[in-house]
């Protein structure tokens, strides 16, 4: 670990990252379940982290040693990964004061292959049914507090879906980690309207029913930081207006 001296305390650089993704029809988080023989928080399970100090000759940047830390604890590699904030304090870890860079990444499900260490927990409202080591679950409630307020201004949600998708998957994504049903016509046209989105031209793989087409996010939608116009809460005003109809 990196340390940073004050008088005769010692101050730990990490990092840490909360990865998610969708399954089941549910949100789940990656957890990593720590050696039996640690000092901290033994056989408990915590978010794929460690210290700064393996990646200084590798790594250039916390965020490059957050994908490196991810693939050795995990195997698995994030498309997404963006910084949530800085966590720290004297009493996060029984072994010292603690400073960890956290991370939030996203992975489509079916692109992942772990480790037989790692595991996916579904997430239940703001935590998932197992003790976390150190203040995990507090990371995990802020990084779910993101991901929800992201998804409804940013084409985030393509990074759980992959490049192509269709309107009802891309809908299916936002009841998921909204944790709510989203009106499907008010949706769905707002979607269609938003500007965010473009046909590929392609339509889905599916057997005995009318293939539904293929969408993917605009080059802009991509790269800018924030929607002129939010879907989810198009749908919501429209649903409150009155306007919104059940699907024929």
């Amino acid at each position: 670990m990196k340390k940073v001296m004050q008088g005769a305390q010692q101050i730990w650089a990490e990092v840490d990252i909360a990865v998610f993704t969708v399954r089941d029809n549910q949100l789940h988080l990656l957890l990593v379940k720590r050696p039996e023989d640690s000092s901290a928080f033994p056989g408990v399970w915590a978010l794929p982290g460690g210290a700064l100090t393996k990646y200084l000759g590798e790594a250039g940047s916390s965020r490059e040693a957050a994908m490196l830390e991810l693939r050795a604890k995990t195997g698995a590699e994030a498309p997404y990964l963006e910084q949530l904030g800085t966590f720290d304090g004297k009493d996060r870890d029984p072994r010292g004061w603690t400073v960890s860079i956290v991370y939030f990444a996203l992975i489509p499900y079916d692109r992942v292959s772990l480790k037989a260490e790692a595991r996916w927990w579904p997430v239940k409202g703001h935590g998932v049914g197992t003790k976390l080591a150190f203040d995990h679950a507090e990371i995990l409630q802020t990084a779910v507090q993101r991901l929800r307020s992201k998804l409804e201004y940013t084409a985030i949600a393509g990074h759980l879906l992959g490049e192509e998708f269709t309107l009802p998957q891309l809908k299916a994504v936002y009841d998921i980690i909204l944790d709510e049903e989203v009106p499907e016509m008010s949706f769905r046209r707002n979607a269609e309207r938003s500007g965010v989105l473009e046909e590929t031209g392609g339509l889905e793989e599916s057997k005995g029913h009318r293939r539904a087409k293929l969408y993917r996010f605009t080059r802009d939608a991509r790269t800018a930081l924030f929607f002129p116009r939010s879907l989810v809460r198009s749908a919501e005003k429209t649903k409150k207006s009155g306007k919104s109809k059940k699907p024929a």
